[in-house]
């Protein structure tokens, strides 16, 4: 035990040395076996076509110049066999899986990369932190790394957003506004975002897309994109802030949908209109309002806000008043779905990674790279997303069956 303690300490161990010498020699041997029975299930699949003679005319014709290929255990440089194809087409002929012609490190490190970009590691702290992770060899990787790196997931928005929609049906969805700054054009980037909940319970990123402001112009061209690729049928109920943007474009291209306002964003509203002394005690009276078991109840709490505040601060309570049906309309759905639908919590929670990254690297180069890092966020933070509490009740609110307080009307 007293040595193996000193060979940890010691990083510079000759044993260490050794070890890693041995996983790189084992690494290059699985690589190359892999490589090798891919070719040969190639070779075999080919093996009929044949020239007048009888003889093959895709065989194997030696082996490619060494290639070094970096891993999470260092640079392994390996040799793979060459395959003559020529007598195929181009679409037929041999391209690797295990290892593409152009790969220069395994999927592992690229998802190092990744992961360390989005979680706010700055580009030019890259090659001190290669350097920690996978040690002296990893000398190669370069800020230039992140520059391909954010043109793939360009890339792979694109491609995100022409996927087909036919068919995908959401129940509740959840809409908003969120502002990132560019770093190289100095304005803010608003991303239009939209997350949505199947009748199943999962939850799904449905849109990313930038805009100008919140208008209703921008909502629209989200929502007719949508529609466009197949999403034709309305959401029993959408829950977004205050901005009348999104509001307009869904009468318009969904129809009369009902509206659930976030509390979260209208308790900031009524709360930045009241002064400081008083903001302990609203804060409490507005509390009471969400949490009511009835909306009789959370009625009766509206109207004790109002009456306190009124004569003295009417702005706070003109801002309650006016979104008052809307602030209330979860009572008319599953009691399990009020902590899901009282608030955009779904979007806000998954964007505190995208705001953090920023601050962290002071934003990204364009507009177009804000889009794209805040997909690839988005597209991380959905494999954690769990599935709705109550989500068997979801199939009841896609048939349209009545809830009062929470509660499944029972027929007559």
């Amino acid at each position: 035990m007293k040595r193996i303690l000193e060979i940890e300490e010691n990083s510079n161990s000759p044993t260490i040395d050794l070890l890693e010498k041995a996983i790189r020699a084992r690494a290059r041997e699985v690589i190359e076996s892999l490589y090798e029975d891919e070719v040969q299930r190639f070779l075999n699949k080919t093996s009929s076509i044949v020239d007048k003679t009888g003889n093959k005319l895709v065989v194997r014709n030696g082996f490619h110049k060494e290639r070094t290929i970096l891993t999470t255990n260092g640079y392994v440089t390996v040799r793979l066999p060459r395959v003559d194809d020529r007598a195929l087409e181009e679409k037929d002929r041999f391209v690797s899986k295990v290892l593409p012609p152009f790969a220069r490190k395994t999927p592992t490190v690229e998802a190092i990369l990744s992961a360390a970009y989005l979680a706010g590691i700055s580009s030019n702290k890259f090659s001190a932190m290669l350097h920690d992770v996978l040690g002296e060899e990893a000398k190669g990787l370069s800020p230039s790394v992140i520059t391909k790196l954010t043109v793939k997931w360009q890339a792979e928005y694109d491609e995100w957003r022409k996927r087909d929609l036919s068919g995908k049906g959401y129940v509740y969805v959840w809409a908003d506004g969120i502002y990132v700054k560019s770093r190289l054009d100095g304005e803010k980037t608003c991303l239009l975002v939209i997350i949505g909940v199947t009748v199943e319970g999962k939850k799904e990123l449905v849109a990313v897309q930038a805009g100008i402001r919140e208008s209703t112009e921008s909502w629209r061209g989200v929502l007719l994109d949508l529609k466009f690729r197949g999403l034709t049928k309305a959401p029993k109920l959408a829950v977004c802030d205050g901005a009348l943007g999104f509001q307009n474009a869904v009468d318009e291209i969904w129809g009369q949908l009902k509206i659930q306002r976030c509390w979260f964003h209208k308790s900031m509203n009524i709360l930045d209109k009241l002064p400081d002394c008083v903001q302990t005690q609203a804060t409490k009276m507005i509390r009471d309002m969400w949490q009511a078991d009835k909306r009789a109840n959370a009625l009766k709490a509206c109207d004790l806000f109002i009456e306190t505040f009124g004569k003295k601060y009417p702005k706070a309570t003109e801002c309650l008043e006016k979104d008052k049906e809307d602030l209330f309309r979860f009572y008319d759905y599953p009691a399990e779905h009020w902590a899901h639908i009282r608030t955009s919590n779904p979007i806000e929670s998954t964007f505190a990674t995208v705001r953090l990254r920023h601050k962290s690297t002071k934003g990204n180069g364009s507009s177009a790279a804000s889009v794209a890092m805040a997909f690839k966020l988005c597209l991380q933070a959905e494999k954690n997303w769990r599935r709705l509490r109550g989500f068997k009740q979801l199939e009841l609110v896609a048939k349209n069956i009545i809830f009062v307080d929470g509660e499944q009307m029972k027929a007559a």
